[in-house]
Order: C-alpha cells, then structure tokens, then sequence
C-alpha cells in the first residue's frame, strides 16, 4: 500500500458523504426505508415518495385514485419523476380507456423563480405536454387530451434545486355511462364509478319556473356547449327583467357562475366566470346595458345538489340570474 492509499480512501468516502448529504438532507428525497435512483429527465431523482399528503386524481364520482406522493420535477426542468408518485397511474389509464368519450385536460405548474430553457411558451406547459406524450405512449388518445401552463408557487427542497408538485388532471367530456367499477393494484387507491343518471341538463332546464325578476332562476347549459338552454320560462324571466331595467337605470341582473366538484378548483373557478360572461355577451343584444349587468363566480364553492350523484353534479352546472 502506497502513501496516497489513506488519501484516496478518505477522498472516496468523502465523496459519498457528500453525495449522501445532497440527496438526503438537502435534496430532502430520502425518507427511512430503502430507495433506488432512477434518471429522469435534467436530473437524478429517488423513487421513494417526498411527504405524507395524499395526492388524488378524481373525476367526479365517477373516478378516484389517491397516490401517497406526487410528482417531482428538478428546478427549471420539463420533465417529471413519476417514481415519487408512491404508485401508478394504470387505474386512471384503464378508466380513461374504457370510457373514451371522457377527455383529459393537464395543468402543468411552474414557478416564477424557474428558468425555461424550453421550446414551449412557459415551463408549465412543457411539463404538461411532457406527461401527455407519456399518456399517449400508453394507449390514450391525443386527441383527448388538452394541456395548458400555469404559474403558481410551489414546495421547493431546502437547496432550491428540486421541487414537489407541478401537475394536475382535470376532466371533462361526456358523461361516462359505465356503471362497473375500475380496480386498482394500489392498496391505498380507490376508484369509483356511479351509476347512470338519466337526468338531462335539458330536464333540469324545463324545470325552472318564473315567478319574478327579483326571484333567482337558473341557467343550463349542455354538456360542453356554452349555449344556455332557452325555454319559455327563462324567456319570461329576460322579457321581463329587460322592461324593468329599462326603466331602473339604478337595478342591476346578477348572473353568478357555478360548477361542480370536479377538477381543481382554480380552473372550475375561471369556468364558472366564463360561462356567466358568455351569458352577459348574448343578453347585451337583447337591449340591457352592460354596466347594468354584474357578473360574479363561485366555481364549485356553493352547490345547490350532491355532487356524490351525477344529477346532483348536473344540477350544479349552472349561472343564477337575478335582479337586485
């Protein structure tokens, strides 16, 4: 043995410390329990899951998986480690595939403080795309699948060089009709299916009755369409709400956007804003002045039924218009 051997050995264990206190304790992707590495994209991740929350990808009632960890992305990188989810996402592929009139949208997540040293707008959006090509690789249809990127400020590690999040599935479409339910491997998932519902959005519509302009009515819509169904009670409702307004510059007709549970909340948020400002756009023409037309949304904060049933989430689908 040479004089330098004692010099090497402390080099090498050194460096392996130091690899370990990077990982671990700075990186914070080493809970107890044994991990493997795997590569993922611009960096060197561990498969064991980061956290206790329990991440869930829900379609209504009619799905729901819930994964003990979540996506983990290295800092300004595109590409997601799909290893800290803590298990798969077969349940929600088998899902999807079986009921194809379903459509999938993916909300990528990024942080200012991120670089995007990608090809795409913003680096929410490479990260969706990402995840949609893996899905398509999987079977799925591209043409159901819909991306878009947000900014929004996510968990970094404590060195700042990998972080936890970045990706969320929202779902939409037709109605699933399938009433069997959809297993998974995963023992702490659970996946659900209702039953049909025969309810129709059109039913629910023909069900409202005016009483009075200062009496709420409720506006629907089918599904996937930002017409409202006309009938001739809500035809009532706006020839009488016009002829007041016309002549009560100082009264105003409320329209209040809804939605139901399904998807995040920030983006059921902005749906209900928009479908209550597509109905505004449609009743300028009808004679009322825009500044006495209020909009408001309230996503899926105040349900009028269960949204465990799928009337219930039928019946939640909606924009409330009133006079005040």
């Amino acid at each position: 043995m040479t004089s330098k051997t004692p010099w090497i050995i402390l080099l090498i264990l050194w460096m392996i410390g130091s690899t370990w206190w990077h990982v671990c304790k700075i990186k914070q992707l080493c809970p107890d329990g044994t991990q493997s590495n795997v590569t993922s994209g611009d960096s060197t991740l561990l498969t064991t899951p980061i956290g206790a929350d329990v991440y869930t990808i829900a379609d209504g009632n009619r799905f729901r998986l819930e994964l003990p960890g979540h996506f983990s992305f290295a800092t300004s990188g595109a590409n997601a480690n799909m290893n800290t989810l803590g298990g798969s996402l077969e349940p929600m592929l088998k899902y999807l595939k079986k009921n194809s009139e379903r459509t999938l949208e993916i909300v990528g997540y990024y942080s200012p403080a991120e670089v995007n040293r990608t090809d795409f707008p913003n680096l929410g959006l490479a990260r969706a795309e990402g995840m949609k090509q893996y899905l398509v690789q999987q079977g799925l249809s591209a043409e159901s699948i819909t991306t878009k990127g947000e900014e929004r400020n996510l968990p970094f590690a404590a060195k700042g060089d990998s972080l936890y999040g970045g990706i969320d599935f929202a779902f939409g479409g037709k109605e699933a009709e399938t009433t069997e339910p959809v297993t998974s491997s995963t023992p702490s998932t659970t996946s659900l299916v209702v039953m049909n519902d025969p309810t129709s959005e059109k039913e629910l519509a023909e069900a409202q009755k005016y009483t009075s302009v200062f009496e709420p009515i409720d506006l629907y819509f089918p599904l996937g369409e930002a017409n409202y169904i006309k009938t001739d009670e809500t035809q009532k409702f706006f020839d009488e709400a016009v002829k007041y307004l016309s002549a009560h510059k100082d009264k105003k007709l409320l329209l209040t956007g809804h939605t139901d549970n399904t998807g995040p909340e920030e983006s059921n948020m902005r749906l209900s804003r928009d479908r209550a400002n597509d109905v505004k756009n449609k009743l300028r023409k009808s004679g009322i002045d825009s500044d006495q037309i209020d909009v408001s949304a309230k996503g899926e904060s105040e349900p009028k039924a269960d949204n465990k049933t799928l009337s219930g989430r039928k019946a939640n689908r909606r924009v409330t218009v009133v006079v005040r």
